[in-house]
Parts: structure tokens; sequence; C-alpha cells
């Protein structure tokens, strides 16, 4: 079989050459902060976020929760909370490691035409709580498969994805008006990439290269 999967719920068979496209698509996979400002085509968000829907969750409960956050007012105070948070956070750093991070481009919030805020239900009632007693954390874990499928779909269709974790949890939810058992667990900028580059941006800025998977892999 060429390509993807099969029909009637057979066992799907995936080329060399689709094999070949999804590691490319892995290493193509980016944070983007510089977005072009035009919208998305119609219905494309809508596809993107089914695709994202069929992640794998914790006990079946699909505990993200996702709001699209359209409303300018609320994107500006999106953006002042990211300000706030981005200037502490250089503060933190010595003089020289604070100029340079103050360089970085490290949202691009002001430029992409697609916010959405993911959120993860603490107590979601789909899935009657299984699989997560010892471990309640596998619920955020999920949400984060959730945005990585997300990504990889985005990213499939050319389009952009950046993460920005340099906010306020607690500032968000209000910002948003959401349930209080809901924890941000991301708050993405989505559109088309002003630019390509298969190397992350923070390494092309010298602020941290990739390092080697043997360092990070252990045998007990």
């Amino acid at each position: 079989m060429q390509g993807g999967t099969g029909t009637g719920g057979g066992k799907p068979e995936f080329s060399q050459a689709f094999q070949r496209d999804f590691e490319t698509l892995l290493k193509w996979r980016r944070d983007v902060r510089r977005f072009r400002t035009d919208p998305l085509p119609e219905g494309v968000l809508d596809h993107l976020l089914a695709l994202a829907d069929l992640a794998p969750s914790v006990g079946n409960s699909q505990p993200w929760r996702i709001v699209i956050v359209d409303s300018p007012e609320k994107r500006a105070s999106i953006v002042a909370t990211f300000e706030t948070e981005n200037e502490a956070a250089a503060r933190r750093y010595d003089e020289d490691a604070a100029q340079r991070y103050r360089q970085l481009k490290l949202a691009g919030l002001k430029e992409a035409p697609v916010h959405l805020a993911v959120f993860c239900d603490g107590e979601p009632a789909q899935g009657h709580g299984l699989g997560r007693a010892t471990m309640p954390e596998t619920l955020a874990y999920s949400t984060v498969s959730m945005i990585h499928t997300f990504w990889l779909a985005a990213r499939a269709e050319g389009v952009g994805v950046g993460w920005v974790s340099i906010l306020d949890p607690n500032a968000v939810g209000k910002i948003l008006k959401v349930d209080v058992g809901w924890r941000l667990v991301a708050y993405l900028c989505v559109g088309f990439p002003e630019e390509e580059h298969i190397d992350p941006e923070l390494e092309r800025a010298q602020w941290q290269a990739r390092s080697p998977l043997e360092t990070r892999l252990f045998r007990r």
C-alpha cells in the first residue's frame, strides 16, 4: 500500500516514502516565533483541531479544554502579562546573559492570527478516574500529547505553532474567565511562518544547542 492507512479496520501499512516524510516532519517541527499576519484559510483550524482530538489520553478522558482567543482586548491583556513575566525572567540572569536574553524573540503574540489557550481539566468526569489515581499528572501529560499531535498536523500543512510559556497561568485563567478547575498547559500562537528553518531558533541565536541522545539515555 502506498502512503497511509488501510480500510475496513485492517492493519495499516506505511510505505518507506511515508516513513521518510514522517522523519522530515519531525525534523521540521519548529517552535515558530515569527509569523505572517494573514489569516488561515477557512476550515484549516477546525481540521487541525479535529486531528489533534485524536490524541491518546489517560482513561480516554480527553481532559484538554481549548479556548480560541479572538478578542483584541483579551489578546492585549495576554501580551501585557507576557511582557511583565518576560522582563522578570530577564532579571534572573546576570548582566551579560540578561542582555542576550532580551535580544531573543520568544513569542509571536502580536503577529500570529490565531491564539489558542490550552487548559487541562483537573477533574474530568469522562474516563471515570481510570489510570490517574496514583499519577494524576497524567491528565496534563495527555493534554501535552494533544498539543504535540496538533503541532505535527499543523506543520504537515505548512502552518506554524509557537508555545508561549512565559506567562502567569493564573493571570491567563482570569483574563479568559475559565473554570477554576482548569489549569493552563500551553498558550499557542498559530499561523503561517514568516521564515522557515530546520534548526531551532535558540540554537541559531547561540543560546542553547541540542545535545546527543546518548547524554539522556540510560540502562538499568
